[in-house]
């Protein structure tokens, strides 16, 4: 079956700096573009960071450009959030996902807590 773990998450201080995982299994990750989204509470999930198949395009939200970078690795299938400057806006759960346009199949993973505070 289909699985997608996150992992990395916890408490960090303002101008701090983590590194999330997803660790992918159950199907063919360099086929999947890889996105990580994050819901922090009373809002809504909103996408973070987004990259191509290859990992030869990136995309992210206005509000973390130049701060985070996701990349990926598709021979260990596993996709990376690099947080620095952390903010306590930052706060939130942050959840993997993958999709494909083109098989129309998209899979989430359980999410792994985030939380930014003196």
């Amino acid at each position: 079956q289909v699985q997608l773990v996150e992992s990395g998450g916890g408490l960090v201080q303002p101008g701090g700096s983590l590194r999330l995982s997803c660790a992918a299994s159950g199907f063919t990750f360099s086929a999947y573009v890889m996105s990580w989204y994050r819901q922090a509470p009373g809002k809504e999930r909103e996408v973070v960071a987004s990259i191509s198949t290859t990992g030869s395009s990136t995309d992210y939200a206005d509000s973390v450009k130049g701060r985070f970078t996701i990349s990926r690795d598709n021979a260990k299938n596993t996709v990376y959030l690099q947080m620095n400057s952390l903010k306590p806006e930052d706060t939130a759960v942050y959840y993997c996902k993958a999709g494909s346009r083109l098989l129309g199949r998209y899979y989430w993973g359980q999410g792994t807590q985030v939380t930014v505070s003196s």
